[in-house]
Order: C-alpha cells, then structure tokens, then sequence
C-alpha cells in the first residue's frame, strides 16, 4: 500500500484584525499580469485563520498553512515558528 503525502499550502499575510476568539483575519496579497494591458496589479484576498491562544495581534506579519475545515470559513492556521 502506498503512503500518500499531502502538500499543505501555504502563504505569507498580514494580520488586519484579531478580535474575535481563537480567529484572526490575515490579508495575502499577490501581483497578478493583466491580460489585455501587460500592467502588474496588486489583488488581496482576506482569509480567516486559526488563532489559537489569540498570539498573533494585528499588524503582525504571519505565515499560514491549509488544514482541515475548523469551521465554515476557517480552513488555514498560523504558523508558529
């Protein structure tokens, strides 16, 4: 039987809010080549993560990773190194 091994993605945001518990809003932005323009722009895209102890505060540069579903939009966790 072969053993599988599941890349876990991950990405570098920052944290724009921590106020609720255990949960913080990290904002990842990326530069994306406009088709028709050739012109770089900046796209961001919000993602709710996992916190858990409430460590990570607002501002706060974080690496997140995917992990199971913890609830209905919570689907990635902070890394703590």
């Amino acid at each position: 039987m072969e053993t599988k091994t599941i890349l876990k993605k991950t990405l570098k945001g920052t944290v724009v809010s921590d106020k609720m518990q255990d949960t913080a809003v990290v904002v990842v932005e990326r530069y994306v080549k406009h088709p028709k323009y050739k012109k770089y722009q900046k796209q961001s895209k919000k993602y709710s993560v996992h916190n858990p102890g409430n460590r990570a505060k607002e501002g706060e540069k974080v690496t997140i990773r995917s992990c199971r579903p913890l609830s209905k939009t919570k689907s990635f966790e902070i890394v703590f190194a």
